[in-house]
């Protein structure tokens, strides 16, 4: 099957269009007119992962390869040492981002994950009713999500309606409109504001928010008749 053929059906999945203004979503490397024998999902392209691929291979991944600009293709930098690799093995990439998060991932994560209904969507951000005292709150979280650490910013001792972003999502914080927020990534300032606006925030972690996605993604695939494999993604932070 050509590339094209394939990115159209992706385009039904989750619309490209729908992607951010700042995000790099679609073809990162190929051609539109490639043949692609295999299919493979995974979050982020590292080099184990090229190495172990086959020829011929089409890489569906969350992130983008290419984000910012690339100004110059010295193979010994990241990413052109990615790109001359999969130029060589005739391996191509797509990635399915903040539109997939839109379509799918915020989704997944709010009602299969957490296991609660999302009573109302604001752009990436999905609105839930909890009802439940912090602690109890937290832990839950924690057990889902497989954290080792739990990091919180603690404003309220019961809980009764949250905010999901998964990923990268502190930005939003203070437009947010629940007593806790779920995201991943948040930094120092993003909690001295989270204090001042009265919201309690839950570190969700950027990997184990996102983990998600392959899965997601292969059984969307299934139903359109690709078979996809799933490479199991690694989380490059280690707790020790």
């Amino acid at each position: 099957m050509k590339l094209s053929e394939i990115y159209e059906k992706l385009n039904t999945i989750s619309p490209f269009e729908l992607q951010e203004s700042w995000d790099n979503s679609g073809l990162q490397v190929g051609s539109m007119e490639d043949e692609v024998e295999h299919i493979v999902l995974s979050i982020d392209i590292d080099e184990a992962l090229l190495d172990s691929l086959e020829p011929k291979t089409l890489l569906l991944t969350h992130h983008p390869l290419i984000f910012g600009g690339v100004k110059s293709f010295d193979f010994d930098t990241f990413p052109p040492k990615f790109i001359k690799k999969m130029i060589q093995k005739e391996i191509s990439s797509i990635a399915l981002h903040t539109n997939f998060d839109i379509t799918h991932l915020n989704d997944y994560v709010a009602t299969e994950v957490l296991g609660l209904e999302i009573e109302k969507k604001e752009g990436f951000v999905a609105y839930m009713r909890v009802r439940s005292d912090f602690e109890s709150f937290a832990k839950k979280v924690q057990e889902v999500f497989g954290l080792e650490v739990l990091k919180t910013v603690r404003c309220h001792d019961k809980i009764e309606s949250v905010a999901l972003c998964t990923g990268s999502g502190a930005s939003m914080l203070a437009d947010v409109k629940a007593d806790c927020y779920l995201t991943g990534d948040i930094k120092y300032h993003d909690a001295m504001l989270a204090r001042a606006l009265k919201i309690s925030m839950i570190d969700i972690d950027h990997f184990e928010s996102e983990k998600f996605f392959a899965p997601i993604l292969q059984k969307e695939l299934k139903k359109i008749g690709l078979q996809a494999i799933i490479s199991q993604s690694v989380n490059p932070f280690v707790y020790i």
